[in-house]
């Protein structure tokens, strides 16, 4: 039998049902929408180069508190539906591109592309000339030497960009509303982290009402500690990278490198510490077995990898290697394989999960709480009155997500011509589907996102194709099942649906406007990366390295991927992850470690070590103080006000540093 982790059942209730739906989309959040493409984005972009600082959730806090503090003193009540809008519309800012995580709207993507056809990593692996120029000019071309957007070459690249935004909207939007539908409306998931995401639009819907409530002290609380440690983390790093020719920083960003200190006893082991104060209030957060996991196989690494090293297994790593170093090849000798094979067994565990409440006890459970609550189970075309939207919806959304799929699937056989169209249609009508139904049903039951991984990169390398343009071809392999969870975070803080897709209205044009220009505008002040932005510089090689891997799988020789592929260590850690998880289930154990041991496997541990310091704190003082319950809302709120402590610093300072190097390159 299916064993469900007790912990999670904390995060389950934790806001009531609303009693009516209200409009959450008007005047005002177009101004934030305004405010957000012409006063947050270039800080959140200026910040995530210097400091590694994602504004993403900073930026949202802090544009929904100045909204707050200026309707309050203009006698005017923010509803929490107007504050949930403006978060939505803020959460613009923030994309992933080559797994890093780039503030900056769309452009964002093809600063990174730019830096990764002229890397030392593609350059090393052989790939920056075969990049195709409807991605990014070549490496030579005078639009990057000059670091300018409004160049010739960038035509084509621009305009396949503006394809992808309209046709990613259109997808997530079409599917996401179906999962949300399926999941939520007809099968009742509980959805358990909505709630969290829902607990600080009420907190400064109270304090916009004047209501001095728990959620706001909370909240204030931790914006203190955001602006108290963003003045040393990020604050005297961006001014003074504004008028030295080197940042001055009392804490390393993003870590303390202890490698090379300790790579006599550790040797191959990357050892250091995050310095943000986020990764501690994060363990607050998280569930407690979950990062104890992490840290599990964090500890373990300290073990297998010395082991590892002496057994020649890690033959790539030498002294003194920091830990990107460290981390790459230690990847390449051992850890790629292995991951893959424990990605395959949670993405398993997230199939049988999945088909097992499908057809199991947990459905009819879920109808007898419904029963005991006194709720009566409705049917599938039947929609809450008020929500905005109709069971016409439904069918709407399927043409709009046929229409967007159908799309990516013709660029596809425009650009790569060779590559089999048939493996682009599974991947747009059959394999994004059924990834994003068994995301949402996680996200429905657990709160833990979990796909079905490596897919698409096995299909490029076992389709013999030849070539490094079918890595960066716009394949439409999605995942939507987070969307079906924003859908009901629409739904629990009472907001009419149709607000949503006037908010992707708004900010879709003024985020690309802005987008490009502050990109060319900071681009201009210096290249990116350099040592005028020292998170990008030292992260951003890592990332290309990383990229650059899984692309030398088609180059049609012997590449660096086929070195790193073991068959049999992706089976072993296949084993590994569904006998611990079975195992665990069985004992009835917190099946929530497997998870956290995928997310430390192989990575990076620096920050699973101040997480971790967190949750013991959370777990062995507040939670006895407090309560379980009690403490997560603590938590999810103190964590919201960190990070508009945080932003506010990060703009204030930012500005300055803007203000002072656009002043140092003006002519007179």
């Amino acid at each position: 039998m299916l064993y469900h982790d007790p912990e999670l059942e904390l995060y389950r209730g934790l806001m009531d049902y609303p009693e009516k739906f209200e409009s959450g989309f008007n005047v005002k959040s177009i101004i934030g929408a305004l405010f957000i493409g012409f006063v947050m984005l270039p800080g959140a972009i200026y910040l995530s180069l210097v400091a590694g600082v994602s504004l993403g959730a900073a930026a949202e806090w802090t544009t929904i508190i100045l909204f707050t503090e200026v309707a309050r003193r203009s006698f005017v009540t923010l509803r929490r539906q107007e504050i949930y809008i403006l978060f939505s519309i803020a959460a613009a800012l923030t994309s992933m591109v080559g797994g890093v995580s780039l503030a900056g709207g769309a452009f964002a993507g093809k600063i990174f592309d730019q830096y990764f056809v002229r890397s030392p990593a593609a350059k090393g692996l052989g790939i920056a000339n075969e990049i195709p120029r409807w991605v990014v000019p070549g490496p030579h071309s005078e639009a990057l030497l000059r670091r300018t957007f409004f160049h010739p070459d960038w035509l084509l690249p621009a305009v396949v960009l503006l394809f992808g935004e309209l046709a990613g909207r259109m997808n997530w939007f079409g599917l996401g509303y179906i999962l949300f539908r399926v999941t939520s409306d007809y099968e009742r998931l509980p959805f358990p982290f909505a709630a969290i995401q829902a607990q600080g639009s009420t907190a400064l819907a109270e304090a916009s009402s004047k209501e001095d409530t728990w959620r706001w002290r909370t909240f204030a609380i931790g914006a203190m500690i955001g602006l108290v440690f963003g003045v040393f983390y990020v604050g005297i790093p961006t001014v003074t990278g504004a008028i030295m020719t080197k940042p001055l920083q009392l804490l390393p960003i993003p870590w303390v490198d202890l490698t090379r200190n300790t790579e006599s006893i550790l040797p191959a082991t990357p050892t250091g510490f995050v310095t943000d104060l986020g990764s501690i209030l994060s363990g607050f957060v998280v569930p407690f077995w979950a990062v104890m996991g992490s840290f599990l196989m964090a500890c373990a690494t300290f073990v297998i990898n010395p082991w590892l090293y002496r057994h020649g297994y890690l033959q790539r790593w030498k002294p003194g290697m920091g830990t990107i170093e460290t981390n790459f090849q230690n990847s390449i000798d051992f850890y790629l394989s292995l991951g893959i094979g424990v990605a395959l067994a949670v993405a398993a565990i997230g199939i049988y999960t999945t088909v097992y409440t499908a057809l199991g006890a947990s459905r009819q459970q879920r109808r007898d709480e419904m029963k005991a609550a006194g709720e009566k189970p409705r049917s599938f075309w039947q929609v809450p009155e008020g929500r905005g939207d109709t069971p016409a919806w439904f069918w709407w959304c399927l043409g709009v997500w046929l229409l967007s799929t159908i799309g990516y699937i013709a660029l596809c056989g425009i650009f790569v011509p060779k590559f089999p169209l048939i493996w682009v249609t599974f991947f747009g009508l059959i394999f994004t589907p059924l990834n994003s139904y068994i995301d949402a049903r996680m996200l429905g039951l657990t709160g833990q996102w979990v796909g079905i991984p490596m897919v698409k990169e096995a299909v490029i390398i076992f389709s013999g194709y030849k070539g490094v343009d079918i890595w960066f071809a716009p394949i439409p392999n999605f995942s939507h099942g987070g969307v079906a969870m924003r859908f009901r975070v629409l739904e629990i803080v009472g907001c009419r649906f149709p607000d949503i897709i006037w908010a992707e209205l708004t900010i879709m044009p003024i985020t690309i406007f802005c987008s490009l220009l502050f990109w060319e505008f900071i681009w201009h002040l210096a290249p990116i990366p350099s040592v005028h932005y020292p998170y990008a510089q030292k992260m951003w090689y890592l990332s290309s390295l990383n990229r650059g891997l899984w692309m030398t799988a088609t180059l049609g020789k012997r590449s660096l991927f086929m070195e790193a592929w073991n068959r049999g260590r992706m089976f072993f850690g296949l084993g590994f992850g569904l006998v611990t998880y079975f195992t665990l289930s069985y004992f009835r154990l917190p099946t929530l470690l497997v998870y956290g041991i995928m997310r430390g496997l192989g990575t990076i541990p620096h920050g699973i070590f101040p997480e971790t310091v967190g949750a013991l704190i959370s777990q062995f003082y507040f939670i006895p103080r407090f309560g379980a319950r009690r403490w997560k809302q603590y938590a999810t709120v103190l964590s919201a006000g960190y990070g508009c402590g945080m932003g506010l610093i990060g703009m204030g300072t930012v500005a300055l540093a803007m203000i002072t190097k656009s002043v140092s390159t003006m002519p007179y």
